[in-house]
């Protein structure tokens, strides 16, 4: 880790920051305060410096307090292929191709925090869908000044069926009980390099059924462009989370099952793992 980033989770115990391989619990503070913070990084130095030093707890839950979460897409173009593959019996496909185009990027509601899954948590499947799929993602915590300050490793699980069939269904295709996964931390740090890679695993009965890996490169629109349309016209008392797209997509015959286990991995955040119910 740089000596520059910090990484912050959610544990029982409340906030836990950890720099230079040193954890701090930070007593009484909470995810809501720490994105209410004008500048999060200075504000969590100070609260270092009069914070016990801690032995590592053996649990995290997912690092969000009351914050909605949004989501981008086709902001890739590999996102953009599979979109339109999918949608193509529908007639939906030029839909993603002129979004890919546009200057007004794809923004959409996720999940509310009740509807996030902690790491090591289950995530469920939609009961009337055939084709469900993870999308590994980065995701951007911003303050509630509007300010990116950190991030986070997202897992936007998907009905990439429903969507194919009709775009106006894309809140039913997103939206359900448990349908997104955050952590296992918020890394506070600069903007992570265009050549940060995002990594992906699934296992299924001990074997690997499908891994991968993209990098932030590949990406059409940089991440204060996509931050910056989210906050048109939006305000976010407690801050918000921002997924930023995935531009890496099983292959068309691969949907999850039951007992499935994803990993996504970014460095310097961590490894988000999740099981599907």
């Amino acid at each position: 880790m740089s000596s520059s980033s910090l990484r912050v989770f959610r544990s029982p115990a409340g906030l836990v920051v950890e720099k230079q391989s040193q954890f701090h619990l930070l007593s009484g503070n909470s995810i809501d305060t720490l994105f209410t913070q004008a500048n999060p990084a200075e504000w969590i130095e100070t609260q270092i410096s009069s914070s016990p030093e801690i032995t590592p707890p053996s649990e995290w839950l997912s690092p969000i307090g009351t914050q909605e979460v949004w989501a981008s897409g086709v902001t890739y173009l590999r996102s953009r292929n599979a979109r339109m593959e999918e949608s193509k019996d529908a007639g939906g496909g030029s839909f993603y191709d002129r979004v890919y185009a546009a200057e007004r990027p794809e923004i959409f509601f996720k999940a509310t925090p009740h509807r996030v899954i902690a790491p090591g948590g289950k995530m469920r499947l939609r009961s009337d869908s055939h084709w469900n799929v993870p999308e590994p993602e980065l995701a951007l915590a911003i303050n509630s000044h509007g300010k990116i300050f950190g991030y986070t490793v997202a897992n936007d699980l998907s009905s990439r069926d429903i969507e194919g069939e009709n775009p106006l269904y894309l809140p039913q295709a997103k939206v359900w009980s448990d349908c997104c996964s955050l952590g296992p931390c918020i890394l506070v740090a600069p903007s992570p390099a265009p050549e940060t890679i995002i990594a992906m695993s699934i296992s299924r009965s001990g074997s690997v059924a499908f891994e991968g890996a993209t990098s932030l490169s590949q990406m059409k629109r940089t991440l204060p462009e996509l931050a910056e349309w989210l906050w048109r016209d939006n305000h976010f008392p407690t801050g918000c989370f921002l997924l930023t797209g995935t531009g890496l997509v099983p292959p068309d015959q691969f949907t999850l099952a039951s007992g499935d286990e994803i990993q996504i991995s970014i460095p310097q955040i961590g490894t988000l793992i999740n099981t599907i119910a």
